[in-house]
């Protein structure tokens, strides 16, 4: 037996040290989407899925597979298969609750599709608790808490693959066509680590779900030496047996929660350990303090190599100019003063025998030291893997001969794969002076073969940009309170800048599209509103109708006078305030809810101390304010709703202060608005003075109102200055 557990270090490079009584790699998506079929067939007492994303369309077993299971192969009918002939199974979905950037990558209504599919049994939730720009990027299934898949796959779309990784494929279809060759790697795994695993699920779920879930099931067979659980998958033996492990996380700054910066640690700690050969393949390789490591360790062993496989092409600008631009430093970094012939970052690519050129993207996150460690996770070499997203890597030792060996074939394995090659090739060209080298020569004509990478003919624009600000942040877009409660790390100083600009740039948009809306849309104007109000006087369907005008004209941000008086010149002195009231507390309403999940996103503390302050004034004159604020023209009635809902003010209290102070002067403008409309059909002396005296009303009422509003804000401050004398 070989001892390395003195790395595995709890509480900094890593959550917990454990131990996995079988482990078997799963290369490429067929593969794990066939494994993971198998054992859900299998699962008796609970399944918790957590990832990225969980597609209920996926199919996971294809070709003949599909034909001869008696189970069904779409994902979401196997579970609910499952679930309607397993009343006692339950069953777990958590995904995250993404970003509008992946929003025509992402099944639609996720949650509720997910619902309608499955019955009772099957929950389905969405992860919003990630900080602002992080992700949910763990991937983790645990079936009957004996058997845990974890690594860089998903259920999700554009993933599915085969070993061979053809350059056509009818099978890689996604929802926006045939997709190109992919590569990625998952593992299945038994033991006492799966008891870890279990309770990190239930953690995650228990976070943002109401209903607690199954307690974690004791398992005899858990022990080192148990046998293989039932549930493990058909086709997939183990490689690894009686093997320590450990579990390192990133954890971002989220509420109540301890961040943790373990795979970080982890990566740096285990490139220091070697010695001869360090493999890794990822999907992006943008990291500077990865490539220092990596390249300070060179210097220090000057018979190590190393070699990195990753994607050729980026997929858009955002990827092209934060994640390729960033990877021309990381490969600068990475070999400055090192022989060329020691290090390479490639990329993998085919030409079949009819000239059909194909680029392999690379998924997966996999790291060899040796045949001392192996590391599958879910972490890229990224500035989000290592702070702000949620991820975890399973980093398995070399402790006993098998298990050494066992990393040099999961190492050989993938490099064959990369190269064109078979496997038994592979010692040999381990064994060569420079194997490196030795790796990208010599390979066959027809086939894939790997190339070292030249970004600059994607770009050359400088890693210090925008999109790398938005799409490889090392912090949330926008601040999170720490988990203490306390003082976060020094801030990004270009943060306030991104804020302002992209809320100048929000503005921007919409300001247009209501201009736009304004002089374009020819039914959002007050005549249009007029004659459409008109066709509803006199029957059943005048509230409804009062109704929708003021919640689509609240959602346009129309100008609330406008609709008052088209209202009352409808509806008369009478029925057009009361119409008027209850169209503008509905609108109102609504406004607040979407402010008030705005707030709750984070957007609250985007301000900072100014707008703590000025929600802390409304808190303080509460109905008596908000009535203030309704009475006076200084902000638009949408702009007041969604600010009031972003504040800490209560729903109540907001719409208690609007009726005092919208419903007064909407007499006043029933008044006018009746009184215009009455001049029109009967000029007369009458008519003029109601209109005259319904104005005079309506500026008493706004003078009143501030008046009313700077004598109670100034009783209140009396009151609490002789509170504070009384205690002292």
């Amino acid at each position: 037996m070989v001892d390395n557990n003195n790395i595995f270090k709890p509480g900094e490079n890593c959550w917990v040290s454990s131990k996995a009584n079988f482990v078997a790699p799963l290369i490429d998506c067929g593969n794990y989407y066939k494994a993971l079929h198998s054992a859900i067939v299998k699962a008796k007492h609970s399944i918790f899925i957590i990832g990225w994303d969980i597609d209920s369309r996926i199919r996971l077993l294809r070709g003949d597979d599909e034909a001869n299971s008696e189970a069904p192969s779409v994902v979401s009918d196997l579970l609910a298969w499952k679930a309607e002939n397993n009343p006692d199974l339950n069953i777990y979905l958590l995904r995250w609750d993404s970003s509008l950037a992946f929003f025509s990558k992402r099944e639609m209504w996720a949650k509720e599709v997910w619902e309608e599919k499955t019955p009772d049994n099957v929950q389905t939730e969405l992860d919003d608790t990630i900080p602002m720009g992080g992700s949910q990027h763990q991937k983790i299934i645990v079936i009957d808490d004996e058997l845990v898949f974890s690594g860089g796959m998903d259920i999700s779309t554009n993933r599915w693959d085969t070993r061979d990784h053809p350059v056509v494929s009818e099978e890689r279809d996604g929802p926006d066509g045939e997709y190109p060759p992919l590569h990625d790697v998952q593992m299945v795994s038994s033991g006492p680590v799966v008891a870890d695993f279990s309770k990190l699920v239930r953690w995650r779920w228990l976070r943002v779900a109401e209903s607690e879930p199954v307690e974690i099931r004791a398992q005899a067979d858990t022990s080192v030496d148990g046998p293989i659980p039932d549930t493990w998958p058909e086709g997939f033996p183990p490689i690894f047996e009686e093997v320590d492990c450990a579990l390192a996380r990133t954890i971002p700054f989220m509420d109540e929660v301890e961040p943790a910066q373990e795979v970080r640690t982890m990566l740096l700690d285990l490139i220091g350990q070697a010695e001869s050969l360090i493999y890794i393949e990822n999907q992006f390789t943008t990291r500077q303090e990865i490539a220092e490591a990596l390249n300070k360790r060179m210097k220090a062993r000057p018979d190590l190599h190393v070699i990195i496989v990753s994607s050729y092409e980026p997929k858009g600008k955002f990827e092209c100019e934060a994640f390729w631009a960033s990877r021309i430093e990381f490969k600068s970094i990475l070999e400055k003063d090192i022989d060329p012939k020691r290090v390479k970052l490639t990329y993998s690519s085919c030409e079949d025998l009819q000239g059909r050129k194909a680029y392999k993207r690379i998924h997966s996150k996999v790291m060899t030291v040796d045949d001392k460690y192996l590391v599958i996770g879910s972490s890229n070499l990224s500035n989000r893997s290592m702070t702000l997203d949620t991820e975890i890597d399973v980093v398995l030792s070399g402790n006993s001969e098998l298990n050494r060996a066992a990393i040099l074939n999961v190492r050989n394995d993938l490099l064959a794969e990369h190269t064109g090659r078979d496997i038994s090739d592979m010692p040999a060209l381990f064994a060569e002076e420079y194997p490196v080298e030795a790796l990208i020569h010599g390979q066959i004509a027809h086939g894939y073969v790997l190339t070292e990478v030249r970004d600059e003919v994607f770009t050359t624009q400088s890693v210090n940009n925008v999109f790398r600000s938005l799409s490889d942040p090392e912090e949330p877009l926008i601040s999170m309170p720490s988990f203490d409660g306390g003082a976060l790390p020094a801030r990004n100083p270009r943060r306030r800048t991104i804020m302002i600009m992209l809320g100048l740039a929000v503005i921007a948009v919409l300001g247009g599209l209501m201009f736009w809306a304004s002089q374009s849309i020819s039914w959002l104007s007050g005549e249009s509103i007029n004659a459409f109000l008109e066709k509803s006087r006199g029957t059943y369907f005048a509230l409804p109708t009062v109704l929708l005008v003021y919640v689509v004209g609240g959602i346009l941000f129309f100008p609330v006078t406008v609709l008052s008086l088209a209202v009352a010149a409808i509806f008369g002195p009478i029925w057009g305030p009361i119409y008027g009231i209850m169209g503008a507390l509905l609108s109102s309403a609504i406004l607040f809810a979407i402010g008030k999940l705005s707030g709750d996103a984070g957007l609250r503390k985007v301000g900072g101390p100014k707008v703590e302050a000025l929600d802390e004034k409304l808190k303080q004159s509460g109905i008596v304010g908000v009535a203030a604020i309704r009475m006076l023209p200084i902000a638009p009635f949408s702009l007041v709703n969604l600010v009031a809902g972003i504040s800490s003010i209560g729903l109540l209290q907001f719409l208690i202060g609007t009726f005092f102070g919208m419903f007064p002067p909407m007499i006043a403008k029933g008044l006018v608005g009746d009184s215009i409309t009455q001049i029109f059909r009967n000029p007369s002396v009458e008519t003029i003075s109601y209109l005259v005296g319904g104005i005079v009303l309506w500026g008493l009422m706004i003078w009143g109102s501030q008046k009313f509003a700077r004598y109670y804000q100034e009783s209140r401050q009396k009151r609490a200055s002789e509170s504070k004398e009384c205690a002292a």
